[in-house]
């Protein structure tokens, strides 16, 4: 874990003076020391690390607007300068010999670029070691539907995700097309045969890659991002259809998901989105990491598995009533509410009861059932 000194910081390792000798790679090596998951660029501010949730700063020298530039521009390809000049925007990903993998993100403030890279692990984690639950492993082997990764932002979506996709590799042969803004993981075929498109690049749209996507002979579609109505409608064909589609959206919980997709859509299409998901879905994973005691985070995955009676409520328009059903009979259906998981890391004494409450999407039920105890 990182090296705490003065106002926070940490120290940069092997950087005496950033100003000296501006170094991006140097930078970006600090990630990878201090097991730190983001860096972050900002004028007139030194470069800042997030260490369990929390900016700290590096202890080297403030960055202006010519040093962010010079360093951010040191990683891109003229096309890549083209997009970002032209929309002051740019998402990519790279990869760094003896380094790691990085995903980034450039933007414009009004003192100038701005960057914030997210780190990669190179090597893709089993199941088993993210601890995700057994019932994973189950819903990975399905032959067709439709199964999303849910959660803010910074919450394990994509490491989920990978993990899956590599149980699938390591235990089936099948081809895998990932559509991803950027591509993040690299798998390498095991297997199973991996066929990766990065949007923007390899690729015009998430909507017309799934599209052609049909005629490439896909078994499993992962879609990065399920962003708008074309390419939910297309998610939703493709899982009908015979493929195994996994997805994410930025929703809390695994009832909440449902209604995202459905509101997407204008009201007279809803009904037969409705119909669609009802048949075509397999699980709603919703996941969230919460700072662990001690120094970490730790995982809290909010699980709901589609059965008949799931299916039914959804085609009626009774979203409402899903989260009572997820609580019934859950040795059998394998089903868990985050309300469940955080009062198992309560009483573990892996969490506190401010991070559990903070963190929760039902938090009164959480404190009622907190005082129950």
């Amino acid at each position: 874990m990182s090296e705490k000194v003065a106002n926070n910081q940490v120290s940069h390792p092997n950087v005496s003076d950033v100003k000296k000798s501006i170094d991006i790679k140097k930078l970006l090596k600090s990630v990878l020391a201090y097991g730190s998951s983001d860096l972050h660029l900002v004028v007139d501010s030194e470069p800042q690390i997030r260490i369990d949730k929390e900016l700290r700063p590096l202890k080297s020298a403030v960055l202006s607007a010519n040093d962010i530039e010079e360093m951010a521009y040191s990683l891109l390809e003229d096309k890549q300068k083209k997009i970002f000049e032209d929309t002051n925007e740019l998402d990519f990903s790279f990869e760094l010999k003896n380094i790691g993998r990085f995903r980034a993100n450039y933007y414009r403030t009004i003192g100038g670029v701005a960057c914030a890279f997210r780190m990669i692990p190179l090597d893709i984690p089993t199941l088993d070691e993210y601890g995700n639950k057994p019932i994973f492993k189950e819903l990975v082997k399905k032959e067709k539907g439709l199964i999303l990764v849910t959660g803010p932002t910074g919450s394990g979506k994509s490491t989920t995700l990978a993990s899956m996709l590599k149980q699938i590799n390591m235990t089936e042969k099948r081809h895998i097309i990932t559509i991803e803004d950027p591509v993040e993981f690299v798998h390498k075929n095991d297997k199973s045969l991996f066929s990766q498109r990065d949007v923007g690049n390899s690729t015009e749209s998430f909507a017309i890659a799934l599209k052609y996507s049909l005629r490439q002979d896909p078994d499993v579609i992962l879609i990065g991002e399920m962003r708008d109505a074309e390419t939910i409608g297309a998610a939703l064909t493709a899982a009908e259809t015979g493929h195994l589609v996994f997805g994410t959206l930025h929703t809390n919980s695994a009832p909440g998901t449902i209604n995202r997709i459905v509101d997407v859509f204008d009201g007279a299409e809803q009904a037969q989105v409705r119909a669609q998901l009802s048949s075509s879905l397999v699980a709603v994973i919703a996941q969230s990491l919460i700072p662990r005691i001690g120094g970490g985070k730790i995982a809290t995955q909010e699980v709901l598995i589609s059965n008949p009676a799931i299916a039914n409520l959804i085609r009626e328009d009774k979203v409402h009533q899903i989260y009572s059903q997820m609580q019934l009979n859950q040795k059998e259906t394998n089903m868990t509410t985050q309300t469940q998981e955080l009062l198992e890391l309560l009483q573990t004494k892996a969490i506190t009861k401010e991070n559990a409450i903070k963190n929760s999407n039902r938090p009164e039920e959480l404190a009622k059932m907190i005082a129950e105890l």
